[in-house]
């Protein structure tokens, strides 16, 4: 199932936690919306990371793979295992989601410093998410 995205990649401006002084703006969580192929909303995903279903079914996904999108102003493409973690519905068989197509979502080059400190940035985003199943 090919599930498209629209949504937000929220940062935070943080003090550096690497020996580097200075300030950075760290990734917090991601929050879109999910839709069919009509574009009919369908689901949301969200901090975890999280995607679920307007049925209440939800999955968690951990990280496999990464690798840079193609575009360089654009979060990377990524490989998630899933498992379920709510009730049996239109999400619950998913064992893995692919993320691609990805458009913008990147942390601010600049805006980050000690007098901004705990500002928050929600960075507009698309992508596609290709959810797998087993067989």
């Amino acid at each position: 199932m090919i599930v498209p995205a629209k949504g937000v990649q929220i940062y935070e401006c943080r003090a550096r936690k690497d020996q580097a002084a200075g300030y950075e703006w760290a990734f917090v969580a991601p929050e879109a919306d999910l839709f069919d192929p009509r574009g009919n909303r369908i689901g949301r995903h969200y901090a975890g990371p999280h995607w679920e279903a307007t049925d209440g079914s939800k999955i968690l996904g951990t990280l496999k793979e990464r690798v840079d999108a193609p575009a360089a102003d654009a979060i990377p493409w990524l490989l998630l295992d899933t498992k379920s973690v709510g009730p049996a519905g239109s999400f619950s068989k998913v064992t893995s989601i692919q993320r691609v197509n990805t458009v913008g979502g990147i942390a601010p080059k600049n805006g980050c410093s000690q007098a901004t400190v705990g500002t928050p940035a929600r960075i507009n985003y698309t992508a596609d998410y290709y959810f797998f199943t087993a067989k």
